[in-house]
């Protein structure tokens, strides 16, 4: 057993995997989230400053969301996230298009590629009928 205290509240709780907070703050968040998510929802250009002042919600909450690309504004510059790689506005996650593509096709490089072998044919045995000496 994996015990933790909670980030959010200090209780103590059976910790499996996922953010170290407890089953009841975790519960509470996904109310907010769904807050949040219904708020953006209605009002498409909101940008994360008005949507954490108007659920009253942290933005830096609001912004680990969109990095988690769980929440996804319509325009990149409401979010005020930047792609890690360039700094180009995204509208969610880390990276944008391009430095995902980049990254996968460095990262697609670096293995090795397996040559596929031809099978051997293998020699053709007489069709003989054999008996074995006693």
């Amino acid at each position: 057993m994996n015990v933790k205290n909670c980030r959010r509240c200090g209780n103590i709780f059976n910790y499996v995997t996922g953010q170290q907070i407890c089953p009841k703050c975790r519960a509470e968040l996904e109310e907010i989230f769904q807050k949040v998510k219904e708020y953006i929802n209605d009002h498409g250009g909101a940008s994360v400053r008005e949507v954490a002042k108007e659920c009253e919600v942290d933005e830096n909450q609001i912004r680990q969301w969109v990095r988690e690309e769980r929440l996804v504004f319509s325009e990149p510059t409401a979010a005020g996230i930047l792609c890690e790689g360039c700094g180009t506005p995204i509208a969610t996650g880390r990276f944008c298009e391009k430095c995902k593509a980049s990254t996968i096709n460095s990262l697609n490089g670096l293995m090795p590629k397996k040559e596929v072998q031809k099978p051997v044919p293998k020699q053709k045995e007489s069709a003989r009928m054999r008996f074995l000496d006693k």
